[in-house]
Order: C-alpha cells, then structure tokens, then sequence
C-alpha cells in the first residue's frame, strides 16, 4: 500500500487561519516535510502536534526528495508544509510534487492561504487578469531581462520579494 504526499497551506501570520482539514492532516500523517522545521514546530506546538519532521528546503531538495518518495512508496504519507502560504508556489515544494508524479505517488492538495492571492485580493487593483512572476532573478542581467520581457504588461502583475530586498527591486522597477 502506498502512501500519499500532502499539500497543506499553512496561515500567512495568523494561527486562526488554519482550517481544521490542515490540522487533522498534519495529526493523521506519518511525518511533515518542512521548510524550516523551526517554524512549523510552532504551528504543531500551537496545536498540540506532536510528529516527526524532516527539513526540506532549496539546497537539500535533489537528495531529501528522493528519501521522501521512498518513504511514502514504502507506506507513509507525509505532508509538506512551507514557513507560510501554499508549498509548491514560488517554493522548493514543487520540485517534490514533480518527484511524486515521476515516482507515481498520489499528491492531495489541502487549500491554505496563498499570499499573492491573498495580497492581490485586498489591493485594489485590477483582479480579473494578471500575472504571477514570483522570485526575480538574483542575477542582476537575468533580473533586466525578465523586467524587459513583460515591460508592456497591461494586466495586474504580482512579484514575491523578501523585505530585505525590496528598496533594491523597486529601483529596478
């Protein structure tokens, strides 16, 4: 019998935003994948979780991906959960997502909050068209080119930045 990968929004700053299907699932999961095991130690602690976890995040992705898939071939489930919003949206999650189908292992999607959704929504901005670019480019030359790409833009479009960088990318802009 094989076990399954789940997909669970975790709340964007708000423990109340947490939907009782995410919580039962994370009781109900042999182990949580998770991008920083630090952060969601206080989301299990919040709800009195106890589970095992294993970190995975970019730069151990390739080799604990690997030893997920097999886990869950061998019976477990597991869910990924990320530091906030949805796993597999400008994250490290996808790549395991894409592991799962290759390995053809059942991946179930438990909704969460999703924050560009979520900023898009309270914006004020244009909703029924736009575009999600996710990250820029750390690279200043591959940064231009992509800004150059979509310049004539005319729908809304959403980037994720971190805080740190923000004064720097909206020079670029």
């Amino acid at each position: 019998m094989n076990g399954k990968l789940y997909v669970v929004g975790t709340p964007i700053g708000n423990l109340g935003d947490f939907s009782p299907r995410a919580i039962e699932t994370l009781e109900s999961v042999d182990f949580i994948a998770a991008e920083d095991t630090r952060v969601t130690l206080k989301i299990l602690n919040h709800f009195g979780i106890k589970k095992e976890m294993v970190s995975y995040y970019e730069h151990n992705k390739r080799e604990r991906g690997e030893v997920i898939c097999s886990r869950i071939q061998n019976g477990e489930s597991c869910a990924i959960v990320t530091d906030a919003g949805m796993p597999a949206i400008s994250d490290p999650g996808e790549d395991l997502v894409k592991l799962c189908y290759e390995f053809a292992i059942e991946v179930v999607s438990v909704p969460g909050p999703t924050a560009f959704a979520t900023a898009l929504a309270i914006s004020g901005m244009e909703t029924g068209r736009f575009t999600f670019e996710g990250f820029l480019s750390v690279s200043k030359k591959s940064r231009f080119e992509h800004l150059e790409e979509i310049k004539d833009e005319k729908r809304t479009i959403i980037f994720y930045e971190a805080p740190h960088k923000l004064a720097n990318t909206l020079c670029d802009l």
